[in-house]
């Protein structure tokens, strides 16, 4: 990410924490500026393993199927469009975000 995008960024959430703008105008922002991160299959699988969860939950929570799960951890598969920026929403934030 570019330092432009990084201060334009800070700015935006500073703003959004005074209440200049909306959380929602905040999170359109991030999603316009901020590329979804790519995620290997060794890092699927550390993430996963770091929430202490089975394949089969962890497709669960991403409305995915553990055939999916297993081939994103092989290699076989990437992840793309919005299971990518799920995982960053999980990594960041941890599952329970999910059931909240």
């Amino acid at each position: 990410m570019s330092r432009m995008i990084k201060e334009a960024l800070e700015t935006i959430r500073d703003l959004e924490e005074i209440g200049v703008v909306t959380k929602q105008t905040l999170r359109d922002f991030e999603v316009q500026a901020v590329p979804a991160p790519t995620y290997t299959a060794d890092a699927i699988r550390h993430l996963r393993e770091q929430l202490h969860v089975s394949q089969a939950v962890f497709a669960a929570y991403l409305n995915a199927s553990v055939s999916t799960v297993q081939k994103w951890e092989n290699g076989e598969k990437k992840p793309s469009g919005a299971a990518l920026r799920l995982l960053s929403v999980i990594e960041r934030k941890g599952l329970e975000v999910l059931v909240a």
